[in-house]
């Protein structure tokens, strides 16, 4: 072998070494933020991605770059929230409509500090929401979108609409040219049924599915039959986070590999 191979061969041992000890994985790192194409960024999660940012428990993400710029569902403390709006440097103005997936305070306890600065956007809420919600939210100047089947919120954005009986909750699913992206708040009425509906309402496998898949009390097993189902119908992405649990997120990141993305604040994913 010549010098030069031998130097190549050995340089890319070398890149597949330190790209084997990347935490957070090789397919991971391909969605990190770059110019152009819709983008989710994470505002609040129970972990942090940025430095910089807070955690802690609750959930919120930003979508742009498609037909309008989302918020879908507020984190629990305005405090945080806007400590990592501002740590961030996200333009809050900018938004057009907010999507709340369900009636928990790690979900909506920062809205109305939100509306305070974000005037007129109207604000899609299950249906099954207190009246008072609907009535605080119309006395902050937005106009209240009550939600209960699926429906186009924008231009290839919908909401599954209401699912679930206990705890009713609605989800996001963009539609790609990849499949769908499903982005869930705590997924009380089941993960699975929620990726299955998605599918449905794009009429396409969903790919991607991230957010919180509430599973703390499910064992390793159960979470495993979960991944498997994932797998089966054409889930090629993940990025569990929020109230999914640190043992079933290790899961799914095992089960996953370089096609889990790691989420927490500051985590800008870049849809294809």
């Amino acid at each position: 072998m010549s010098e030069k191979k031998r130097f190549v061969s050995v340089l890319f041992l070398i890149v597949l070494v330190v790209l084997a000890a990347s935490p957070k994985g090789v397919m991971s790192e391909l969605f990190k933020e770059s110019d152009g194409g819709p983008k989710i960024s994470i505002l609040y999660d129970n972990y942090v991605y940025t430095d910089g940012t807070k955690a802690d428990w609750g959930f919120s993400c930003l979508i742009t770059g498609m037909d309008k710029t989302i918020l879908f569902d507020a984190g629990t403390r305005s405090d945080i929230l806007w400590h990592n709006i501002k740590t961030l440097g996200v333009e809050m103005e900018s938004i057009d409509l907010i999507v709340i997936s369900h009636n928990h305070g790690d979900h909506t306890g920062g809205l109305f500090s939100v509306l305070d600065t974000v005037k007129q956007v109207p604000v899609y809420i299950p249906s099954s929401f207190p009246e008072g919600f609907f009535e605080k939210v119309k006395e902050k100047g937005s106009r209240a979108v009550r939600v209960s089947e699926p429906v186009e919120i924008c231009d290839g954005i919908f909401s599954t609409g209401e699912m679930g009986i206990s705890i009713k909750e609605q989800s996001l699913v963009m539609q790609t040219e990849q499949g769908g992206v499903l982005i869930t708040g705590c997924a009380h009425p089941g993960i699975v049924k929620i990726v299955e509906k998605a599918a449905q309402i794009v009429e396409d496998k969903v790919y991607f599915a991230l957010g919180g898949f509430h599973l703390m009390q499910k064992s390793d097993d159960q979470v495993d039959q979960i991944i498997n189902r994932f797998h089966e119908l054409g889930v090629l992405m993940c990025g569990a986070t929020h109230c999914t649990g640190d043992r079933a997120i290790r899961l799914f990141e095992q089960a996953f590999g370089d096609h889990y993305v790691t989420m927490g604040v500051g985590r800008v994913v870049k849809i294809q």
